[in-house]
This record gives C-alpha cells, structure tokens and sequence, in this order.
C-alpha cells in the first residue's frame, strides 16, 4: 500500500515521569502503513485504544494471527491518550474483579515481554472512610472480596497515615487498602501492546478510516476503508466516543456518551518532593476524586455532581467532529472549585501548590457506567468493547475475556453485566443523557445493597398495570421495565431508604410473604423475556440448545442451556403450546442474552425455523397463595381443579372475558398460575382478579417477597446459583439435565466427563443466626479462620424466621450439620448447612398429603 500524506493536528502528551504538558503544533507527516493490505482478516478490530489494541494483542498471542486492527487517526487518539491512567484492584462487581486482576498482572509484565516501557507505578491506593456508613460500605465490599484473590486490607486511620503522610486525619475514620494498586501511562501502555500484537501476528493499520460496514449472507463483514475492503470473520467495535458513528454504519445507536472529565496537574510541592517513597493513590469518597502523585507534585481528578457535571450531547445529536481526536476540551476549573476545597482540606499542602496544567478531556459513558462487551445479538459475528469509563484498567483484562470469548465460542467466566445486549430500543437519547448524567454524578455515592437510581425513569417500557401499581409499591428497574419490589400500607415509611441492614421494606416484604403463604397474592412478572421458536425444526433446534427433553404438547418444564464446556448459559422455562410450536420465558436481564444464543444456533445450523421476541407484547401476572383457584375460578370456566388443570400444564383459558394461555407455574413454591396475556388486556384481567378476591384477602406482593419465599423452597436463581461460572451438576440442577437424552446437546460430552471426574464443590443451603442484617449473595463463608467458599443468594426466611442463603462449598464441607461460618458487614456469624428446602412446595405437600390419605385408607 502506497504512503498516505496527510495533515494533522498532534497533541504531545508526556507520560509519567517528564511531567503532563500539552504542546500542540502542526506539522505534515507521511504515514506508511507499512505492509501490504490484507483482503481478508479472521477478526477486525475497530478502534486503536488501549482496548482495541489489547484485544488484537490477545488474540495474536493466542494464536489467531489473522487478526487486523484500523484505527482512524493514530494510536491512543481518543479519551486513551489523555487519560489520568489509574489502576486498581477494587471493583464492586464480583467477575470484574478478575478483569481488574488480570490487567494489573498483565502491565506488570509487559515490559518484559515486549521490551517496551510502560510507565507503571504500584504505590498501592487507599479508599478514605469518613462517615460510619462509609465504613459500613468498606466492610460490605470486604466480604465479598475475601473469597477472590484480590489484594485487600480494611485499615485503621493510623495505618493511613503512615501509607500517606500528608493526610488531614481529622475525619479519617477507616481505609480500604489495594497494595499494587497505582497508575501506568496511557500512551506508553497502548505502544507496548502494539508492539506485543505486532510481534505475534496481528496487523496495525493507520491512518484506517472504516466508512462502511456490509453484512454477507453467510455471517461475514466487508469492512471498507479508503485502502480497500477487508472481508472480516467478525468485526470488533473498541472505537471509544466513535462507537456510536461506527454503530450507526450498521444502523445501531449504541447507548455510549460523552462527558467531560477534567484532573488538575500541579507543580513541585515540596512536602512531597521531600518523600521516600511514592505515595499511594488517594481516593476520597465523600469528597468525590481521586489524587495521586505525579513526579513531584499532585494529580487531582473530582467526578463533579449531576447539575454541574458537562455532557457532550451535541456529539449524540450531530456527531463526532470529523477531526476530532487528540484535541480536548476548554478547561472549567469554576466546576469542580467544590471538590478542590474538600481535597485541600483533605490534603492541606494542595493550598500552596500552582496548578500547571487543567486537563479537560471526553470519557464515554454507558447509562450505568459499566461497558458493553460481547458479541451483539441484533447483527451476527458484530462484537463490540465500548463504553469504557475506565477504559485503562479494563483495558488488559477485558482484551482476554474477549479474545477467549471469540477463540472458544463461550465466555471464559460471566461478565452478563457487561453484556451489550442488556440494552434494547427502549434505551433512547433522553434516558441515556439522563442515565449517564446520573452515573457520573454518583460515582462515589455510597454502594448500598438493594440500589435503585432513578433518572431517565420510566422508560417507554411500561407494563399494563403500571399506571395502577405505580404510586402504590416501592418501584424497581429491570431492563427498562418498572416491577414493583414491595408495597406500602398505612403507616409504612415508603420509599426507596438504602441501608446495609433491614430497613423499611424489611416489615411489608414479611406481611407480603404471609399473604401468599395463607391468602392470595398478584405479583406483575411482565419483565419476563418471551420467545416463541416454532416451525419443522423447531424441536431439534430446542434438543441441541437444551440439556431437557422438549416439554410435550401442553406441557411445560425448566431447562437449561449450556456453554460447550459445560457451564449454564441461562435458564428457561418452555412450554409446546401448540404443535411444534415453543413459548420460551427467560428472565427479565437476560432476554437479549439468551435470544443471542438461540438465534446464533439458529442460523449456523442451519434450521428451519421461525423466532419471534414478544417481550414486549405480552404482559404476565402471577397469582399465587392456597386461594388461588378460588379466586380465579370465580372468572373462568376452565375446570381450575388439581385434576382438572395439573402442575406444569399449559392452557388457553377465557378468564374476565379475556383470551390468555395459563401455566400452572410459581417461582413462590405455592399454587400458583402465570397468566399471559395481552398486554392491552391487563387491566382488565388485573382488577377482575382483585374484585373477585376480596373476600379472600387477596392483595399485591412485589419481588423481594418472591425472593424470599423460593430460597425457602429452595429454588435457584439464574445470575446467582448458575452462570457461566457453574456446571449444573455442582449447583444441584441433575433433575433437569438428561444425560441420556438422544439429541447431543451443547455441553452434553463436557458434562459426561465432569460427572466422571467428580464435584469439587458443591451448592449447600445453610441457616445463620444474624442481627439486623442477612445474606444478599456474594458473601465469604470461613472455616476455622480459612476461606473456604461463597454465598450465591440469601434472604430472611419469614416462615422459619431465620436468615438463609446459598453457598459454593467443597464437597467434603456439604454433609447436613456442618457449621461454617459467614460474613456480613465484618461481622463473622455461625451458620449450618441444612437439608434443603425448608418449607415443601405445594405440589409436594399435595402429593405427601395425598399418600398419607391412601395409607391411612
């Protein structure tokens, strides 16, 4: 390929150790790409950021060496080249922790590797507790981290002190320490990866524009650039605040923004010229910002709040300026003045310092901050690695989750958060400009348990009944639906009250739990996922997605899919509803997740098959309690009677006049039916359900009850006691998988020679006798002072009036009766594994009552 000669305009950006000083100037440069121009690629990769360029590293070294990477202008243009270049081992999430881990182990390593600088310094940080429910929020964060090889230390003020001389310990209550934690340079970063891609294969081409993007009919790309075509196995959108302009080729408008960030650079201060050693990296949550030190002075960065953070909308309206990308933003030192004070304060030699330099630069938001990673659902082998606020800790670990993703067929552990699918078209302008304005502006809000945020709600995704719950229930958000978590009565304190121990909702979610276990409750379930799979070969396809036999003809059942190695992709409840004909219903998070793998088996099989997502269309509700078919006999004339309409059995039933399909079916353990039906008829099937049950108590109940009542029949939750870090073996799931079915289905051979090898751990269920606080999931189970597991769920069993959970043992700890111990907010509690469930469901207590009766005859 010929030299290209183009005119540009560079920002120099120094790394750590000359100093942060921006030089611009204009000069010509001819570019040589340097070889020749491939036609083809296995993978492209769009966008040559540190994610970018760490995917196409992973890759490479991985062995697929037929991997391209374009990138526009030049490498670290963007938000990469500007970035403040923290690293940290802390994240709140459990499987991104493993992506923080392996990036730092990765720079770590590097240099070596490449032969490369990459700038990097591990002083260690420390999260400042200066409230008591910071400090709760520090010991809620260090159990559910014990359990993780995570490097990390509740400590006392005085410890903070010796670790960061230069503190005003005046309000310092407690730190949460990370050895190893620190900040590398951006720039020097991205190069030695580059030059660790280049040397295992792949290829680096810029200046690279990508100006269309062509789907072919079997699954592959044109990528098109003013160099020529490149047909791409699959294509890898890491373009940063370009992701929406890339998306948009494909017609996608990914939900990404950007939003100015600003950090303050000083000059030499001597206090800290005069240190030993580097200090640690600070981050001061109720002040909002972090600072660090850079060579002999500070570096500051606050996260402002929502009224004064700046987002760069008009790039969402009219797009990214065509040559915009090492350039950044005027800088606004009157917005953030707040949180320079609080870290004056806080760090009292920053009053003599002068600030050298304002950085103001775009970062890209997702609505909830978190970024979009896999493969995308709506346009096959289309990947994406965007929204990346944090883009140079998520960097490393993130371009292994990738190319491992991309190299076996499955991820290498769940990251579903991260998920690109989690959004839909409900995910507009307005809720994201909203949402990320929000996002920013709580970055270092207390993380509470439970946590609701409410900006950009409700979205266009509203159920038939919302209007006549929504001022009567504590509202949660799933997937842009609004589900009500719990309800309020006269004299409840309503509202959303975050706190680590029991609080408002702790007394109604009891009254709803002893509603449906006495009476009769109506819980609106139309978050549901909903697919219907029908036509000739509608029924192999569901054989070779799921572990299951198929349900026959209206019949329903659980079943699971797996990854190839065996792990549990996600859990579905299928019912035939007419001939060769599927419902599928999923949860509400992984309704694109779990539609992906289905249509991604569905194409490459190929079937003959029709799939339709009527999420949208149908709404549902669960009606559940021992008067359950009292009530809705009163609306039908379908026989309602156990023989008459039996466990697991599916019909179409006129109910108050309506047409709907019912299913004999509870996530609650007790009778139950869930209605599906149109969503404009909801209203009406709901307040004919609510008239004709007065006389029996019938009343509302929300999710949180839900929860409780099937922990208490020890049901299990997909995204908590299966994922794609379980097998289904380990997590007690043997009675739905069917190891001797006859279709081969996914991750049936894995499974066989797992089941051969035997379980390393197993799910338990144990009791624990707390206080004021239960088990949420994600909690580290001791023995003996030794971590020996984790909890996968918990809740207070209203019925047995006890605090219980699941948790991940080893085998030889999994007999009833052994005591382990668990804890909750720093606090060790005594716990016992026990003989699962603690209450029957009702079809067993039918059935137990049923054989009593013929005994006794």
């Amino acid at each position: 390929m010929p030299g290209c000669l183009i005119s540009c305009r560079h920002v120099f950006y120094f790394p750590p150790g000359m100093g942060r000083v921006r030089v611009c100037v204009r000069f010509r440069v001819r570019v040589l790409l340097g070889k020749r121009w491939k036609d083809t690629a296995e993978t492209v990769i769009i966008g040559g950021g540190c994610v970018g360029v760490s995917i196409a590293y992973h890759l490479a070294k991985a062995g697929q060496n037929d991997v391209v990477l374009l990138e526009k202008s030049e490498l670290t243009a963007g938000s990469t080249w500007h970035a403040a270049g923290l690293t940290t081992y802390y994240h709140p999430g459990i499987n991104l922790k493993k992506v923080h881990y392996h990036s730092i182990k990765l720079y770590e390593s590097l240099e070596a590797e490449t032969g490369q600088a990459v700038g990097f310094h591990q002083p260690g940080s420390i999260r400042i507790a200066s409230t008591p429910v910071r400090v709760d929020e520090l010991k809620y964060q260090m159990t559910r981290t014990h359990w993780h090889p995570t490097p990390q230390w509740l400590i006392t003020p005085e410890k903070i002190q010796e670790l960061f001389p230069l503190l005003n310990m005046d309000k310092v209550l407690a730190g949460l320490y990370n050895p190893g934690d620190g900040h590398i340079d951006p720039y020097s970063l991205t190069m030695a990866l580059a030059a660790g891609a280049r040397m295992y294969g792949a290829q680096i081409y810029n200046p690279a524009l990508v100006s269309g993007l062509t789907p072919t009919r079997d699954g592959k790309w044109d990528v098109q650039t003013p160099h020529g075509t490149i047909r791409a196995n699959r294509i890898v959108n890491a373009t940063g605040f370009w992701a929406r302009e890339v998306g948009q080729l494909i017609g996608f408008e990914h939900p990404t923004i950007p939003i100015h960030h600003q950090y303050v650079v000083t000059a030499t201060v001597p206090e800290v010229k005069a240190l030993k050693t580097e200090l640690p990296v600070i981050r001061d949550l109720e002040g909002s910002y972090y600072l660090r030190q850079e060579r002999d002075g500070l570096l500051f960065g606050p996260y402002e709040k929502e009224d004064k953070m700046v987002l760069q909308d008009s790039w969402v309206r009219d797009g990214v300026p065509p040559g915009f990308g090492k350039e950044l933003f005027e800088s606004d030192l009157d917005r953030i003045m707040e949180h320079v004070e609080m870290a004056m304060e806080m760090v009292p030699v920053l009053k003599n310092a002068d600030i050298i330099n304002v950085v103001s630069g775009p970062i890209t938001y997702t609505p909830d901050l978190l970024p979009m990673v896999g493969p995308h659902q709506a346009a096959r082998n289309y990947w994406t690695a965007i929204g990346f606020g944090y883009g140079v800790i998520h960097a490393g670990g993130i371009g292994k989750f990738l190319s491992d993703w991309i190299i076996t067929g499955e991820p290498p552990f769940d990251l579903i958060e991260c998920d690109p699918n989690r959004y839909g078209k409900w995910t507009t302008v307005p809720y994201m400009c909203a949402k990320a304005r929000e996002s920013y502006g709580f970055n270092n809000v207390v993380g509470h348990p439970k946590e609701e945020r409410f900006a950009g709600r409700p979205t266009q995704r509203t159920s038939g009944v919302y209007e006549l719950l929504k001022g009567k229930a504590s509202m949660g958000f799933h997937a842009g639906w609004e589900q009500p978590h719990w309800f309020y009565k006269s004299g409840d304190e309503v509202g959303y009250k975050p706190n680590f121990r029991r609080t408002n909702w702790f007394g109604p979610v009891g009254r709803e739990c002893k509603l449906v276990m006495e009476k009769v409750g109506v819980i609106d379930l139309t978050p549901f996922g909903k697919f219907i799979v029908k036509g000739k070969d509608s029924q192999k396809l569901l054989d070779r997605l799921f572990a299951n036999t198929m349900p026959k003809l209206g019949l329903t059942n659980i079943s699971h899919m797996l990854t190839p190695t065996g792990r549990v992709y996600a859990e579905v409840t299928i019912t035939q509803h007419a001939p060769g004909e599927f419902l599928l219903i999923t949860g509400s998070g992984s309704e694109l997740h779990d539609l992906r793998w289905i249509e991604r088996e569905a194409a490459e099989g190929p079937y003959d098959v029709d799939i339709s997502n009527v999420t949208d269309d149908i709404g549902v509700l669960g009606v559940a309690g021992p008067k359950t078919r009292d009530v809705l006999q009163k609306l039908t004339q379908e026989d309602m009677s156990d023989s008459g309409f039996k466990f697991l059995h599916c019909k179409p039933i006129t109910l108050a006049g309506i047409d709907l399909r019912a299913i004999r079916i509870s996530y609650t353990g007790e009778l139950g039916w869930e209605l599906y039906i149109p969503q404009k008829d909801m209203a009406t099937v709901y307040q004919a359900i609510m008239e004709a049950g007065q006389d029996m108590g019938i009343d509302n109940f929300g999710t949180y009850a839900m929860s409780s009542l099937r922990l208490e029949k020890g049901f299990r939750g997909w995204g908590a006691e299966m994922n794609c870090d379980t097998n289904p073996l380990e997590a007690g799931l043997d009675y739905f998988i069917k190891l001797n079915k006859t279709a081969d289905f996914i991750g049936k051979a894995a499974l066989q020679e797992i089941k051969a090898k035997g379980l390393k751990r197993k799910l338990s269920y144990i009791t624990m006798d707390t206080d004021n606080v239960d088990p949420e999931g994600n909690e580290t189970v001791w023995l003996n002072g030794k971590v020996v597991g984790n909890t996968t769920s918990g809740a207070y069993s209203y019925t047995t009036q006890q605090s219980l959970a699941f948790a991940y043992l080893p085998v030889e700890l999994c007999s009833v009766g052994q005591r382990v111990e668990v804890e909750l907010l720093g606090k060790k509690y005594p716990a016992m594994v026990v003989q699962e469930p603690l209450v029957l469901t009702e079809p067993t207590r039918t059935r137990l009552q049923k054989k009593n009766l013929r005994w006794r005859l």
